[in-house]
């Protein structure tokens, strides 16, 4: 019977039913003894279980620390020097096994352990010496210690015993590939072996040259400490010698361990030959060892019954895999796993008063100030910049150009230019969230064809009356803020997000695949070409010697190319004239209409660049550090690849051009709207009825992006500011309005694409595991280099032009489908479209039928459609009430859903959780994982073998 365990937290390998017995340090604290022992027996061991459960209590109040444990275990081996001391295997979190030949550690994975190693654990921590607490400085002085409570050992064998415990271990450091190079080249001038520590020496107290350039060290988290396990078989003893020490401090044991730690536990087992007894008796202690609640029982035990009492816990976890139904001999790899999420603050409690939420914004942001500067001192906010400003620099050409089309170039491309860097660098100086980017949006562009339209027909000055509308925006804005209406955000559930978040990411992904397709009408593709008849294109077949020109041969290519039969007997086509032994003269025999295909092939090429390229951080290949600033740099990366691509083709596809001059690109216009003369004065009054309207719309647009990315998974640690950005949104439209910008607001896509590249993770992570995500990089720099950048985008156009407005557009792609595939309900359309068999094990289909996933799925789609054909009619005017609507259709769903399918479909009720935001089950974990986890501890499968 052989044994699986999964890594700390771990989803591999799990109990199969969601019920399965919880370990200690999720169980109701009160009554500690229920976690240890699912016997329905009595159990002998329940008092050591309270007393166990009361030191883990003690710990989970802050009293008590658990460093990480690096676990090395040595085996006696026999050599024709005598008997040495190796290592053959580590664990941080995963095992990691000393190959056959000893020159090349495995891949990290998840232990197989026999069952009968187990028990005979149990048996050598019942039965063998015990030392809890021992004061010792020295790895002799350890040893003499432990050899003294042995009682029954004669004088001789204590110390034959103390020698051999004493003796230095082989380490297996890790190696470079320069080294293992290295002595490749230098081996057959040494002999084997040559480098280690010579045998039969002792234990050095002070570490070795090998230690100290071990590379693994990087991968061990500071503050780790170090646990031995020492194995072996000896003929001079009867019986096994056993020891399990546990020192009071951790000490450096110089030459021990393979990297140089302070050591905490020592555990020995030396015996007569039990052919591979020992090294899995080993191997389990090791095993036990990773497990996170037998190590805190074991750092806090007084008496043996608490160490086997976190032994039966261990045990109590098992579950048996029947035989022949796997493969024992199978490396399971590492699960993947996300940490919990942590409980947002309280940024949308109301105060009752007047601005007190505004006023508890700023002293919430307040003491981050300082640091929302110091903290972009890191090359990733770079990579940030750049990436960000060709997004924003594309969006603002794109969304200019289009306010142009629909506003008679009242509000062109430069506006869009000076606006967006005017109000961005104001939003992200004195904002309360300064990772969002604003911008025009898909909605507000709606709004601004319509309110230029309704002008036009009823013969009003269109800026003037926008001047209007945006001074009662902001009047409307600031009543919000002054009576804490973005407490109202509190109902705002992932129905309400998910559904605007993919409406603006289908946005950008349609606006991306319209502007390419568009390329086709600007460069034709000429489908009647035949590269036969290049003779008729301008091309003249000349049956002369090499070199001799006929005269117009240089005549350019007529447009459009259709081909013309040879009007005489020399028209001979390109097949005719190479046979007659001819050759091709003309600028237009090798000519090939390329520039949409090539156009193509830049668009899809930097999507799947970039796509590439972020996923590299993953990748098997190149050190970490590469290929996390290749991850950092990919959209930069992508951008540079296809630019050198478009150049050495050296084609005329379309290049980004933005504007050289600083004046209104409706001559007719000036810098400032006067509010009076054009329009009747009862205009300013009418305008409050569509303002109502663009309210709705600014404050469901900002807010629900503000909830989008003060999500608890991003594990922001400064804070939100609801109520700071919506004044300041507000404020910026009375200077957009009276200086006839268009109008900005939070923009959902290119926000996301920010967050998601200042993503931090850990420096260092045990082998196995996945790097930690650590939160995000809070700072306000990369923001306001972004739109300083804008600003003085008019200077760089020379620079600018380089750029193929293709490869943008492929940016683009990019950011609206990796916004898309981070919403749930990308998911669940998929399971649309896949056998039940095939699907992942996803969290909420465990807990609600298939069909009430899929029927709510379908009504979500639904809504989507709708805001979708909303936008795009002459209905969009209400298209602000249908967002707002979203809320509503959200309070309905309760009456076709139980409050259990809603809890994990959607979250709870709102306002169910009062001030408190919102607990998602599939945020306790990643998307493949099962129910939220009841424990961070190992977890073990056994299987008959």
């Amino acid at each position: 019977m052989r044994a699986h365990m999964a890594g700390a937290g771990g989803p591999a390998l799990r109990a199969a039913d969601s019920g399965s017995q919880p370990r200690l340090e999720r169980s109701n604290p009160g009554a500690p003894s229920q976690a240890f022992g699912c016997s329905i027996f009595p159990s002998s061991t329940a008092t050591a279980a309270r007393r166990a459960g009361a030191a883990l209590q003690r710990e989970e109040r802050g009293d008590i620390t658990c460093p990480l444990l690096f676990i090395q275990l040595n085996q006696l081996r026999s050599t024709p020097a005598g008997l040495e001391w190796r290592e053959m295997a580590r664990w941080i979190k995963f095992e990691e096994k000393v190959e056959d030949g000893g020159e090349r550690w495995s891949a990290p994975h998840v232990p197989a352990l026999p069952l009968h190693s187990l028990f005979q654990l149990r048996t050598c921590l019942q039965k063998g010496t015990l030392l809890l607490d021992l004061d010792a400085t020295s790895f002799k002085e350890i040893i003499d210690k432990a050899l003294c409570e042995e009682a029954e050992l004669q004088p001789a064998l204590r110390e034959r015993l103390a020698a051999l415990l004493l003796l230095q271990p082989q380490h297996q450091p890790t190696k470079s590939l320069l080294q293992l190079l290295a002595e490749l080249g230098v081996s057959p001038c040494r002999g084997k072996g040559k480098g280690r520590s010579e045998p039969r020496t002792q234990v050095s107290k002070t570490p070795l040259k090998e230690q100290l350039r071990n590379r693994f060290k990087k991968k061990v988290p500071p503050g780790a400490e170090a646990a031995h396990v020492a194995v072996g078989e000896v003929e001079f003893l009867e019986k096994p010698f056993t020891a399990f020490i546990r020192l009071r401090q951790g000490v450096s044991l110089g030459s021990l361990a393979e990297v140089s730690l302070p050591s905490r536990f020592l555990f020995f087992l030396l015996g007569p030959p039990r052919l591979k007894a020992y090294h899995e008796v080993g191997r389990a202690m090791a095993t036990l060892l990773t497990d996170e609640l037998f190590q805190r029982v074991a750092r806090q035990a007084e008496h043996r019954e608490n160490l086997m009492a976190g032994m039966e816990a261990f045990l109590d976890e098992l579950v048996v895999l029947p035989p022949g139904k796997w493969d024992p001999g199978a490396r399971i790899p590492p699960p993947s796993y996300l940490p919990a999420p942590r409980r947002s603050g309280e940024e949308l409690e109301r105060t009752g008063r007047l601005f007190g939420g505004l006023l508890r914004d700023i002293q919430r942001k307040a003491p981050w100030y300082g640091s929302d500067f110091t903290d972009a001192l890191h090359p990733q906010c770079l990579s940030a910049v750049l990436y960000i400003y060709l997004a924003t620099v594309t969006n603002a050409i794109t969304f200019g150009g289009m306010l142009g089309d629909a506003t008679a170039n009242m509000q062109g491309v430069l506006e869009s230019f000076l606006g967006t860097a005017f109000a961005g660098f104001t939003f992200c100086l004195f904002s309360g969230q300064p990772l969002t980017i604003l911008s025009s949006t898909g909605p507000v562009l709606v709004f601004e064809r319509l309110l230029f339209s309704f002008s036009q027909d009823h013969s009003l000055d269109y800026l003037e009356f926008r001047l209007w509308i945006g001074l009662w925006v902001a009047f409307f804005g600031v009543v919000l803020v002054a009576t804490e209406a973005s407490h109202l955000v509190g109902h705002f559930t992932r129905f309400t997000e998910e559904g605007f978040c993919a409406l603006i990411s289908l946005i950008f992904i349609y606006d991306s695949l319209k502007k390419m397709l568009s390329l086709a009408d600007a460069f034709p593709i000429n489908w009647h070409y035949r590269l036969d008849n290049v003779t008729s294109y301008s091309c003249t077949c000349n049956l002369s010697s090499p070199g001799h020109s006929s005269a117009g041969n240089d005549t350019s290519l007529p447009s459009p190319l259709a081909w013309q039969p040879p009007a005489t007997p020399a028209g001979l086509s390109r097949t005719q004239c190479l046979d007659l032994g001819g050759h091709l003269l003309g600028t237009s025999c090798q000519y090939v209409p390329d520039v949409t295909l090539v156009s193509f092939l830049l668009f899809g090429g930097t999507f799947l660049l970039c796509t590439a390229l972020k996923r590299f951080r993953s990748s098997r290949y190149f050190p970490v550090g590469v290929r996390k600033l290749v991850s950092d740099f990919a959209v930069i990366l992508a951008i540079l690849a296809s630019c050198t691509v478009d150049a050495l083709l050296g084609l005329e596809t379309p290049k980004l051009l933005v504007p050289s001059e600083l004046k209104p690109t409706n001559p007719a216009r000036g810098w400032i709207v006067f509010p009076f003369g054009a329009n009747p004065w009862w205009v300013c009054l009418l305008s409050a009825v569509p303002a109502v309207l663009v309210t709705i719309l600014i404050f469901m647009d900002q807010q629900i992006t503000a909830v989008i990315l003060n999500r608890r998974e991003y594990k922001l640690q400064k804070g939100a500011g609801f109520h700071l950005d919506l004044l300041c949104v507000s404020l910026l439209m009375v200077v957009t309005s009276v200086t006839g910008l268009p109008w900005y607001v939070s923009a959902t896509v290119i926000s996301l694409a920010h967050m998601d590249s200042l993503r931090k993770e850990s420096a260092t992570s045990a082998p196995g595991e996945h790097p930690e995500f650590l939160g995000i990089r809070e700072q306000r720099l990369t923001g306001l280099a972004v739109f300083i950048l804008m600003g003085v985008s008019v200077f760089m156009a020379p620079v600018l032009k380089h750029i193929p407005m293709p490869v943008l557009y492929g940016v683009f792609l990019h950011m609206g489908v990796t916004a898309l595939n981070s919403i749930q309900l990308t998911d669940r359309v998929r399971l649309l479209l896949m056998p039940a068999k095939h699907q992942r094990d996803l969290a909420y289909l465990r807990h609600v039928p298939l069909r009430r996933v899929h029927l709510f799925t379908a009504i979500q789609l639904l809504c989507l459609a709708l805001l979708w054909l909303l936008k795009s009619t002459v209905a969009a005017i209400i298209f602000p009430v249908m967002l707002l609507a979203l809320v509503g259709i959200r309070k309905g769903l309760e009456r076709i859903f139980s409050p259990h399918d809603l809890s994990w479909l959607d979250g709870p009720a709102p306002g169910a959780a009062g001030t408190q935001p919102r607990e998602r089950p599939e945020q306790r974990g990643t998307a493949e994982e099962c129910e939220p986890m009841q424990r961070p501890g190992a977890q073990i499968n056994l299987s008959v073998n």
